[in-house]
């Protein structure tokens, strides 16, 4: 696709798997391919033209794409369903790794370029999760219409995980779901 002669950029949603706690079996996001898993990020927004990226700030696929995202330049939206300490204690440190680190640095950029959008959502996380997960879709488009209003822009929902939905409630999935129904084009991107 091409708008003349510049490749049509895209804007990116994303949602993903967290890293897995030790003995998850099956494994979703073992901490041992956060490298690859960076690497298949940064090839599919190179890929994508992305300019910008929207998602949450969790361990695992939310964090490593926003550190991509930071690489290349693009401009970086975090929605959380709740105040950033709360969610630093329940969906950052909770698993291996030394995602507190970078998610602090993430979250003071995003709230010094006015690109952190917090929900503060009280009650049950699923109900949260979800509320959140359409709050990406909004922005996502909120930022497609506002970046540049002579381009338009082609949008992408990437999914980070391992491509089975699990019993019960499955956010990825719910994700997946509300994005093509919202018009977005649905990537997969494995996570081993």
């Amino acid at each position: 696709m091409s708008d003349g002669d510049h490749p049509t950029t895209s804007i990116i949603a994303l949602a993903g798997r967290r890293i897995d706690v030790p003995g998850t079996t099956p494994p979703r996001f073992p901490l041992s391919q956060v490298e690859e898993v960076r690497s298949r990020l940064a090839g599919a927004f190179a890929r994508l033209h992305a300019v910008g990226l929207v998602c949450s700030g969790a361990c695992g696929a939310d964090l490593v794409a926003l550190e991509a995202a930071e690489q290349l330049g693009m401009r970086r939206r975090i929605v959380l369903p709740f105040a950033p300490e709360r969610f630093r204690k329940s969906s950052v440190v909770d698993r291996p790794g030394d995602w507190g680190r970078v998610y602090d640095r993430q979250i003071a950029a995003a709230a010094k370029s006015d690109g952190l959008v917090v929900l503060d959502l009280g009650g049950e996380d699923d109900r949260a999760y979800a509320a959140a997960n359409e709050a990406i879709i909004r922005e996502t488009l909120r930022l497609a219409r506002t970046a540049e209003q002579a381009r338009s822009y082609r949008l992408v929902a990437l999914l980070v995980w391992e491509g089975i939905r699990r019993q019960g409630s499955d956010a990825t999935a719910a994700f997946g779901e509300l994005a093509q129904k919202a018009g977005f084009e649905v990537i997969t991107i494995p996570t081993w």
